[in-house]
């Protein structure tokens, strides 16, 4: 069975690069149908708009004939288009959709299985010379990081990291013995934050992700690591679990203009049997 593996497709940023008269949904499903890929994961940031992203989901399935699995990331989870006041209720909205993996693992067969979800970050890669007070303003060399005009939990930054992770740890455990696929859009390793030194992600490397997530990956002998957030294509492995940032990113970050190639060189492609 051959695996897919993008993220962070932003495909509301990065639709001045489609080309004529062809939609997002479709240059991926030629790629797929191209790769022979049977499932597809994508670990968050489809969009800025939770509407915008389950409909590019069923698009994709339709098109591609191909299961999709997915865990919403951040900029999903923005009200900034839609005036969604609680954020929880586009959790739940993601949660009803049939390739969401959160709560719910899905088995790829007999011995394989996905689990995952956002994640969030809990401060643990930014630097220590920043206080907590400091990281939870959310503000830095006049910057202010977007999930803090844009998602309202009702919780602290620090508590959602926590129950992102609860939820991970009960899933692995239902599922200990299997070959793991482990899912999240947020960071789980500092291998994949932002290189030191840069005074600017020294504050901001603090909403990647979490330290703590890479402790599960040995606990239960994670095979696969899946992230994205941060816009690395990057592929790094530990002991016991392989781990894949396969970002498409912001177009101004590519290494050229041409979408369908991007893409090509994001998608990372795996195979389990």
């Amino acid at each position: 069975m051959k695996v897919g593996v993008i993220s962070d497709l932003h495909i509301d940023r990065n639709a001045a690069l489609l080309p004529e008269n062809t939609s997002f949904a479709e240059i991926l499903a030629d790629l797929i149908k191209k790769l022979h890929i049977d499932i597809l994961l994508i670990a968050g940031d489809i969009s800025n708009d939770y509407r915008m992203s389950i409909d590019f989901l069923n698009e994709l399935e339709r098109l591609s004939h191909t299961k999709v699995l997915f865990v919403p990331g951040n900029h999903d989870y923005w009200s900034k288009e839609n005036g969604v006041t609680n954020t929880w209720d586009i959790y739940h909205a993601f949660n009803q959709w049939n390739g969401c993996i959160m709560e719910q693992a899905f088995h790829l067969n007999d011995d394989w299985v996905v689990v995952g979800n956002s994640g969030w970050y809990d401060y643990s890669f930014g630097s220590e010379a920043f206080s907590e007070a400091e990281f939870n303003q959310g503000y830095y060399m006049e910057r202010t990081w977007q999930d803090f005009n844009y998602v309202n939990w009702g919780r602290e930054n620090k508590e959602m990291c926590q129950f992102f992770y609860r939820a991970l740890e009960a899933d692995l455990q239902k599922h200990k013995g299997k070959n793991i696929i482990m899912m999240t859009h947020m960071l789980t390793h500092p291998q994949f934050t932002v290189p030191m030194p840069n005074q600017l992600w020294e504050f901001f490397n603090a909403f990647l992700g979490s330290r703590q997530y890479s402790d599960l990956y040995n606990k239960y002998h994670v095979k696969y690591g899946i992230m994205g957030h941060v816009h690395y294509r990057k592929i790094e492995s530990t002991d016991t679990t392989t781990m894949i940032c396969a970002c498409l990113g912001n177009h101004d970050e590519w290494k050229s203009e041409n979408l369908v190639n991007e893409l090509n060189e994001a998608l990372v492609v795996f195979e389990v049997k």
